[in-house]
């Protein structure tokens, strides 16, 4: 059987990664600083620890793995990433994860590193056209992130890729395009736009309003879980080293992702659109070089998607389920 090694494990993608490696037959080492919220974790070991800490990454490193992926970060929605009030967190926290497994890769000898990277790492001057972003690989330079989250997704994409060079660490990097679906922080500050929206309307009353940082014409794709774990694993089985987008090239603006869920929800569309971390003006995946090199792009189209987190939400709900105690 193979090994593998999932740090960020307590996250949303990092918990259907557990799953999805137990499911292709790897025996799983999990860790993070908390279990996943929603549903137990079928890894074999989970382990709970602050992998800032260089001694707690090397009792979660400390041994051969055939696969590890680093997950692990300090992140959050828009208005966490983008409110200025954490961007020394996130540089520091996350760096220092990356600088600690990275090098502990190396000494422990592990077959490949898979490091989730972000479509933050874009550079503000190539999406100001809502109607028109450009997001091919290649455009990350001259680099001008929007945000230090951007930054230092950027910098740890350039430590793997240096010990890849130096050490012949085989790495695999992905730009994660929004990714969303059942069992993503859905409250408490920290979810992504899709659950945020999913849980405004449920809220709402029919006929009333929800509230919609920014003007609504900015735009994005949003890729759904399933498809997300199957980029991962076919870059993996590849010998395509990245950075490469993994995300949807089904754009739509912020006004009309919420006019979706509002006709999911079979309720009236009523938008206020407010001040409020927005980022960049326009952000779509560019599939063409996952396609040349993997032959593959993703599939499931985004309403079906919602569809089922919109469900998934409203359960969450009505039972009051919150977290897994």
């Amino acid at each position: 059987m193979k090994s593998a090694l999932v740090l960020g494990a307590g996250g949303f993608i990092g918990s259907h990664l557990v799953k999805h490696l137990k499911q292709d037959g790897f025996t799983v080492r999990a860790a993070d600083l908390k279990k996943p919220e929603f549903s137990p974790s079928p890894a074999d070991e989970f382990l709970i620890g602050d992998l800032t800490d260089p001694q707690i990454c090397a009792r979660v490193l400390d041994k051969p793995f055939d696969h590890v992926y680093q997950l692990a970060a300090d992140m959050g929605g828009a208005g966490y990433i983008f409110s200025g009030e954490h961007d020394a967190d996130l540089l520091h926290n996350s760096a220092l994860i990356n600088l600690n497994i990275s090098r502990l890769c190396v000494i422990h000898k592990v077959g490949k590193v898979f490091y989730s990277s972000s479509a933050c790492v874009y550079p503000v001057h190539n999406q100001t056209d809502p109607g028109n972003p450009n997001c091919s690989e290649a455009s990350a330079y001259p680099a001008d992130p929007d945000s230090e989250y951007g930054w230092e997704k950027l910098f740890s994409e350039r430590l793997y890729l240096s010990y890849a060079r130096n050490y012949g660490l085989k790495v695999r990097i992905a730009r994660f395009h929004n990714i969303f679906g059942p069992e993503s922080p859905w409250q408490g500050g920290r979810e992504k736009a899709p659950a945020a929206l999913c849980r405004k309307v449920l809220e709402v009353k029919d006929g009333g309003a929800i509230e919609v940082w920014g003007n609504g014409q900015q735009t994005r794709s949003f890729l759904y879980i399933d498809d997300c774990l199957e980029g991962i694993s076919r870059l993996m089985e590849s010998d395509f080293e990245g950075p490469v987008n993994i995300g949807s090239e089904e754009m739509i603006s912020i006004n009309d992702f919420a006019r979706m869920v509002f006709r999911i929800a079979g309720k009236k569309p009523l938008i206020k659109n407010i001040p409020g971390p927005t980022g960049v003006n326009g952000r779509n995946s560019d599939n063409r070089l996952i396609q040349e090199k993997l032959g593959w792009a993703p599939s499931f189209p985004l309403e079906k998607g919602m569809e089922l987190t919109y469900k998934w939400i409203e359960g969450q709900e009505k039972i009051g389920l919150k977290a897994i105690k």
